[in-house]
């Protein structure tokens, strides 16, 4: 299994169905934003005290697998 199919949640009616943190309204892509704004782990947790450490090691997780299973197409120029 996965180590993030137990923390990341996907509903439709919640943030559009954009993929979320343990049912939390904290979306996937809202971590990574904050992790290539340059904000670290410490900062993320201590600004999100619901998080915690394991959560943003789902999040890269998730987008590693999602990464490592998208198709990249090449456009005709």
């Amino acid at each position: 299994m996965a180590a993030h199919q137990d923390r990341i949640t996907l509903e439709p009616g919640k943030r559009g169905g954009k993929p979320c943190v343990r049912g939390l309204r904290i979306t996937v892509q809202d971590v990574l934003d904050w992790l290539a704004a340059g904000m670290s782990e410490a900062d993320i947790l201590s600004d999100y005290p619901e998080l915690v450490l394991e959560d943003i090691r789902a999040v890269l997780a998730y987008a590693a697998d999602r990464e490592r299973h998208a198709a990249w197409v090449r456009v005709a120029a």
